[in-house]
């Protein structure tokens, strides 16, 4: 009886075992069909565009939805077990036919296409924009690009040719770039194939010309310069978030003027040190700059990146209010505003330092 009991649980297991077997060769069979080309036969061409900060998550996901590969969980923990975490961002031409080691392959030599437009986000610098310049037209170099934009015969050309615009205000010699901030932010395209950067960058100066032209008549009316206005705008611009009232913010810097104080704001230390960062440290705001608003009162001496019409809007007709603080939560994008600095403090030990 001992015997048969015994017989009964050997088989037991041995049909576990064998079932555990079964199922860890499925597996592996199917992680690996997985990995394999979608369409090993197909000749479809798919561009696919990876956004800048892209997490391996995000990337697999993409990759996914555009149908270049199978699974995106399997790719993301194929290519985190392979440590193949450094791949690149940019605009790539892919095909169903590509397994998964040719895409990631692909992916850390960068080997990226030209996009078939130039976009320019808002709240962009001229550093960021000359690298977006030279991904469209892969024949120029960024280094090269700066320099036009920086050249003083180009400035003085784009002076001559939008005098309403492009002003002597651009020539302060405490200005890091003179054509910071006006180049605007828009989708842009050309027929060409080889375009000259001149060209391109003219293309943004002149849609900044345009586009300020229905601002001008309120400019005149507030006795503000295009470039005092562009300068407060991108301040906006870099402070804003998506959950936040631009007019209000506006309101928040136009009442430290008015009461003598400074501006105080994080993005003019950045750019005044030429880094980007999460969070400006103590040390930071100690740098020697005219950008630098925790140690100059006004205005920088010019725009800190370009802006749109949300900022622009905002920086003719801000909101009316007593506010002289405000602070943002960089988890949730909420912001926060305040009349006192005993209660801009109690806001600031409430929703940043508890949740940091």
């Amino acid at each position: 009886m001992k015997n048969t009991k015994g017989k009964k649980i050997t088989i037991i297991i041995s049909i576990i075992i064998l079932i555990l077997v079964i199922a860890t060769f499925s597996g592996y069979y199917y992680v690996k069909s997985q990995l394999e080309p979608r369409n090993e036969a197909s000749t479809e061409k798919i561009v696919v565009e990876i956004p800048a900060g892209s997490s391996i998550s995000d990337i697999s996901t993409i990759l996914e939805d555009k149908k270049v590969i199978n699974n995106a969980s399997i790719f993301s923990f194929y290519v985190k077990y392979n440590n193949d975490t450094n791949l690149k961002a940019g605009n790539y031409e892919f095909s169903p036919a590509m397994n998964t080691d040719q895409i990631v392959k692909k992916m850390q030599e960068g080997k990226t296409i030209a996009p078939e437009k130039l976009v320019i986000p808002e709240g962009y610098t001229l550093d960021q924009i000359a690298e977006r310049i030279v991904a469209y037209q892969p024949k120029l170099k960024k280094a090269d690009v700066l320099s036009t934009m920086d050249n003083p015969d180009f400035i003085a050309t784009m002076m001559d040719k939008y005098p309403d615009t492009v002003t002597s205000d651009v020539l302060n010699k405490d200005i890091k770039h003179p054509l910071e901030g006006y180049l605007y932010p828009a989708t842009y395209t050309f027929k060409e194939t080889d375009v000259p950067a001149e060209t391109i960058i003219e293309e943004m100066v002149k849609a900044t010309d345009v586009n300020i032209a229905k601002y001008r008549d309120e400019l005149t009316k507030q006795k503000m310069s295009v470039h005092d206005f562009l300068t407060m705008s991108s301040i906006i611009e870099k402070e804003a978030t998506e959950n936040v009232d631009r007019k209000k913010i506006a309101s928040v810097f136009y009442n430290r003027l008015e009461a003598d104080m400074p501006l105080q704001t994080d993005p003019t230390v950045l750019y005044a040190l030429g880094k980007h960062k999460s969070k400006t440290t103590y040390e930071d705001l100690k740098v020697d700059s005219p950008y630098n608003t925790y140690q100059n009162k006004g205005l920088p001496p010019g725009p800190i990146s370009n802006s749109g019409d949300s900022s622009m809007e905002a920086t003719l007709y801000p909101e009316k209010t007593d506010y002289l603080y405000f602070l943002a939560n960089t988890k949730t994008g909420q912001v926060y505003f305040s009349k006192t600095l005993e209660e801009h403090n109690k806001l600031k030990e409430e929703h940043i330092t508890k949740n940091n």
